[in-house]
């Protein structure tokens, strides 16, 4: 009904008035009581689908990517729709209204998004009060830095983050790999990030019970870089690597507004993606967890991200253009898989 109804609808609109109104229905839907219905069609429970990874325990491989409820305003009505997590996020320390609309660009032709919203969200501390009324959602926070924020004093920004979500995520995400706050993708040189991820890292293993740090990286890196990201973390020690942000790339775009400035999601990120996955696991020797996210709009996406070394899987680009009945699918074939091994 996704497909053939409620996204030819929606597609006739601005897609950030659509995303918007989205949220609205959604939650109007939970508060009559649609949420459990919605649990019920799309959740898949099956103790074979739980997952340990970095210590936690999801309820299922199948995860909602940040950007989609950045200011945690949905994370519980979202997980109805059968995600086994949702990260939040990007979130900075000051609440910002990100870049001049539009922003927002729906590349139908090439089932992909180009987006340059550049970190709007109502800042950290709003998103805590949120957070406090979470009882079972298990939420990763993803953190960044405010634009006016110079790069010298990044690490600061990134710590009020870290300081003030602590007590209200099970697991953190470094973004420094948006390609829309200026000169942000600077700290995924190898000097900076390593600074900052010891930043954070001494800040966490001085709690009772650290928590999961990862980074977050862009899918244009180099490969040299990529050994680069290895070797930081290793040096650094954090959980693991979501791999990948959204792209600068427009190789092979068809749509009018493939010049569009911004990152791009959707499917021309698939295949590289799951290189970047495959490139990291094989180098690393799988001494990481990698977390794949990036143009999974089939199930066939979804395993061989899975096949090239991911332990979890993200959607954000596919959820919006196949719906949610792609979450289900993609943990009815992980068991199938594992029925038939």
């Amino acid at each position: 009904m996704y497909k053939l109804i409620i996204r030819p609808i929606l597609f006739l609109f601005d897609p950030e008035k659509v995303h918007y109104f989205t949220f609205s229905f959604i939650r109007f839907l939970n508060k009559i009581g649609f949420g459990s219905i919605s649990k019920s069609i799309y959740e898949v429970k099956d103790k074979r689908l739980e997952t340990e990874v970095f210590g936690l325990k999801f309820k299922n491989p199948v995860g909602l990517a940040a950007g989609f409820d950045k200011d945690a305003k949905l994370y519980k009505e979202l997980s109805n729709l059968g995600f086994g997590f949702i990260e939040i996020g990007t979130l900075t320390p000051k609440g910002q209204e990100g870049n001049p609309k539009k922003r927002l660009f729906r590349l139908k032709d090439d089932q992909a998004i180009i987006n340059r919203m550049g970190f709007n969200n109502g800042g950290v501390f709003e998103a805590v009060e949120r957070l406090k009324k979470n009882n079972d959602v298990l939420i990763g926070g993803n953190i960044g830095k405010n634009k006016i924020t110079p790069n010298e004093d990044a690490v600061k920004d990134y710590e009020i983050c870290f300081e003030a979500l602590f007590p209200h995520v099970d697991y953190f995400v470094v973004n420094v790999s948006s390609p829309n706050t200026p000169n942000l993708r600077e700290l995924q040189d190898k000097e900076p990030l390593t600074a900052l991820l010891q930043t954070l890292q001494n800040m966490n293993l001085a709690k009772p019970i650290p928590k999961p740090i990862l980074l977050k990286i862009a899918p244009d890196l180099t490969n040299e870089q990529l050994i680069d990201i290895i070797e930081i973390v290793n040096e650094t020690k954090i959980a693991g690597v979501i791999a990948t942000n959204t792209t600068i790339s427009r190789e092979g775009l068809q749509s009018e507004n493939k010049e569009e400035i911004g990152g791009l999601s959707g499917k021309p990120l698939t295949n590289r993606s799951t290189e970047v996955i495959r490139f990291l696991s094989e180098k690393s020797n799988k001494s990481f967890p990698i977390i794949g996210v990036g143009g999974i709009h089939t199930v066939k996406d979804a395993l061989e991200k899975l096949e090239a070394g991911a332990s979890l899987v993200q959607l954000y680009t596919g959820f919006i253009y196949e719906g949610p009945k792609l979450i289900k699918d993609i943990n009815k074939a992980i068991l199938k898989a594992k029925t038939i091994s």
